[in-house]
């Protein structure tokens, strides 16, 4: 098989800075917060140097968009670059009353269930989906739409999904295209197969996981897309790695608790937090342009900012190395 070739860009790559903001907590995932906690991080965030901001219909099921989008209006549009994505459409539920506790979402979100996901990755669901976030972000325009999650759903995003999202690039309501999964495998294919700009890979590149090494990334160097990485504390464990931690969003094993505690050891014999270098390890790869983080407040979007300048000894890297803890091949 040919090797993928770099293609020729038709606008400038966009700026998204190491870090970005993930807005998953501002549909209270997990937890509940109000407005004002969801605007205040998103304005820390700013502060920090932030400039990049990702949400979804899927995240609180709306919410996340609109709370996002309220905190952006108080920006230029140009100054920021904002990404949400398709694949679940939001359709009403008839006779909800919003303050039901007992319709509350069963997908993690602390929301009143008045909507239903449905997954629709057909080329008038992409339109309609595209349509209702600009609509809930009170926006014109999305930097980025990711395909989202579509591992069962991969032909049809490829065949009808895929083009879609091409014809709105080409009228302005789209800068680029992605597609974000928690594996490689589809991804690639995206990457060898399509005109895709950016792949977000959650989980599949961090100290606990570095398997997209081995298809994804080199896929995405050769051919010139960039790589956004979320999930680099693997839902918990590489930020706190405690009993109670947890790993792909469900409890960690215990083996894997060890190996983040062996890691987490040899960066304070270093003097670096274990978060810094979690965030830093992937954003070391020449593939990677920026991590997405997952933040719910003020005091977390500072920290976020402060990890990614924390300096970091080669000798930490080069102890994780001899410990069998990173590939000796990884690019840090």
């Amino acid at each position: 098989m040919t090797a993928p070739q770099p293609r020729p860009r038709s606008l400038p790559p966009l700026t998204l800075g190491k870090v970005g903001f993930g807005g998953a907590p501002l549909g209270n995932l997990f937890t509940a917060i109000d407005d004002e906690a969801a605007h205040a991080a998103v304005d820390a965030a700013w502060d920090s140097g932030i400039r990049y901001f990702d949400t979804a219909p899927h995240y609180g099921l709306g919410l996340s968009e609109r709370r996002l989008g309220a905190a952006l209006r108080d920006h230029p549009r140009d100054d920021y670059v904002l990404s949400t994505k398709v694949g679940r459409l939001l359709d009403p539920v008839p006779d909800v009353d919003p303050a039901d506790i007992h319709a509350a979402d069963d997908q993690g979100f602390e929301v009143p269930a008045t909507v239903t996901r449905r997954w629709d990755f057909t080329a008038d669901g992409v339109r309609r989906s595209i349509e209702e976030s600009l609509e809930r972000l009170g926006l014109s325009r999305i930097d980025i739409a990711y395909l989202h999650d579509p591992d069962d759903h991969v032909e049809q995003a490829l065949d009808e999904a895929y083009p879609a999202l091409e014809k709105l690039r080409e009228e302005g309501v789209l800068r680029a295209i992605g597609v974000g999964m928690n594996q490689s495998a589809v991804p690639t294919r995206f990457v060898t197969e399509t005109d895709i700009d950016v792949v977000l890979l959650a989980g599949r590149y961090t100290l606990l996981d570095q398997s997209a090494s081995r298809d994804l990334l080199p896929a995405a160097e050769a051919r010139g897309v960039a790589i956004v990485l979320g999930g680099v504390f693997n839902s918990g464990l590489l930020a706190d790695p405690r009993n109670a931690a947890t790993y792909d969003y469900a409890p960690a094993p215990p083996e894997l608790i060890d190996r983040a505690l062996e890691i987490e050891q040899i960066c304070l014999e270093h003097g670096v937090p274990l978060r810094a270098a979690a965030l830093q390890f992937g954003l070391a790869h020449p593939a990677v342009a920026s991590a997405l983080i997952g933040i719910r407040d003020a005091a977390q979007a500072r920290d976020c900012a402060a990890m990614a300048g924390v300096p970091i000894p080669e000798m930490l890297w080069q102890s994780l190395r001899e410990r069998g803890l990173i590939d000796r091949d990884n690019e840090v």
